[in-house]
């Protein structure tokens, strides 16, 4: 008989919604000696969690976080809320003894991802962060391609995550905006996935030249809770952002590479515009999440004539794509990232095995963000860890 791992969830929004999913389709795909169950849900109001509940098929609701924590039926503390949230919750579900998976960037501070982390480690329990673009099988097959040595020694990393979402002036004030609650704004909402990328493709950050802008200086509140494609009145107060539009960044890895990355939340047109490119002394890989089931790959050993970057589909031989088609090019989606994160979880809890992005790497990340934000602000070379 299969165990359980029991989920406690807390959160109901966007991703909430997401990781919901994802667990109960692991099973699916997924042959394991565990399952994931969703037992209990959690949000600030008691209304939503027993309405998602009602639809997602999780056993238990409640409007207290810290009663899921508590709860000896839960295994997995699972940290979907506002960033300002997580360090508080996670600190909690270790000191209950519980496997934790939050969502990024890992906290407001490099000092409160670090303080989570050394928790988790003397604890011994499992940590996740929520990296999903780490899961798809093309980041999988770049590593390899890197780690390999099939494009030669790394020489530049250029990454870019722009998205639209927030472009237009009339929507509404969020969280999102707030420093005090979401940290950093593009640049950690948007830009940590692509930083982590680097990391995980290229190794550690050593120093960061940056600069950021605010473009959109106050949005209007609306008068409720609001998501993304919401507009208001035209006569709603207005309140300050109070974190960046933008960012771009200059960088040095601590192998000698260098790079560039730069982000934006009001970049008109743009849709999930996730792109990375590594350039080695051999070849180079490029990738784009608009067309997420394929890597771009020149190889400078390609004969005279045939040169130029071909098309690669991302297939069986790649991780995890085996378990959903045996064929390339039937194509993943973005939740399919999640599914195969969450099932990463469960695995490792049930076979006591590593977990990565973990909670060490998601403080590494949190490193890179005070430093551009130092950087901009001094306007100066910042090395990573400075702050």
């Amino acid at each position: 008989m299969k165990q359980d791992v029991r989920i406690g969830l807390i959160g109901t929004g966007i991703m909430g919604k997401s990781h919901a999913m994802a667990y109960h389709t692991v099973p699916f795909i997924f042959p394991a000696a565990a399952r994931p169950v969703l037992e209990l849900v959690a949000d600030v109001s008691e209304e939503a969690a027993r309405a998602a509940a009602e639809a997602t098929g999780i056993r238990r609701a409640t409007g207290d976080w810290r009663e899921l924590v508590q709860d000896p039926a839960v295994d997995v503390v699972d940290i979907t809320t506002p960033n300002v949230l997580h360090k508080e919750m996670a600190l909690a579900a270790i000191a209950a003894g519980k496997h934790v998976y939050c969502e990024k960037p890992l906290a407001l501070t490099a000092a409160d991802a670090l303080e989570m982390t050394e928790a988790a480690e003397a604890a011994g329990v499992k940590t996740l962060v929520g990296f999903n673009f780490l899961k798809n099988p093309a980041a999988g097959m770049v590593k390899g391609i890197i780690d390999e040595g099939g494009i030669g020694d790394i020489v530049h990393f250029r990454g870019t995550f722009d998205e639209d979402a927030l472009a237009d002036p009339r929507a509404p004030f969020s969280w999102r905006f707030e420093r005090a609650v979401a940290g950093a704004g593009a640049l950690g909402d948007l830009g940590a996935h692509v930083i982590n990328l680097a990391q995980y493709l290229i190794g550690d950050i050593d120093e960061v030249s940056g600069q950021i802008n605010t473009r959109i200086t106050e949005r209007p509140v609306a008068d409720g809770a609001v998501g993304y494609g919401d507009k208001v009145s035209e006569d709603a107060p207005m309140r300050a952002v109070e974190n960046e539009d933008e960012a771009q960044f200059l960088m040095r890895f601590a192998s000698g590479a260098t790079g560039t990355i730069e982000t934006s939340r009001i970049a008109t047109g743009r849709k999930l515009w996730l792109t990375y490119e590594v350039t080695g002394t051999a070849g180079a890989v490029f990738f784009t999440q608009e067309r997420m089931n394929e890597v771009k790959l020149y190889l400078t050993a390609d004969p005279a004539g045939q040169q130029g970057f071909k098309t690669v589909y991302i297939g069986p031989e790649h991780p995890h794509y085996a378990n959903y088609f045996p064929i390339p090019g039937m194509g993943l989606g973005y939740n399919d990232q999640k599914v195969i994160e969450a099932h990463e979880l469960i695995e490792a809890i049930a076979e006591d095995g590593p977990l990565y992005p973990d909670f060490r790497a998601g403080w590494k990340t949190c490193q890179v963000i005070d430093a551009v934000l130092r950087s901009a602000e001094e306007r100066r070379w910042v090395r990573v860890g400075e702050v």
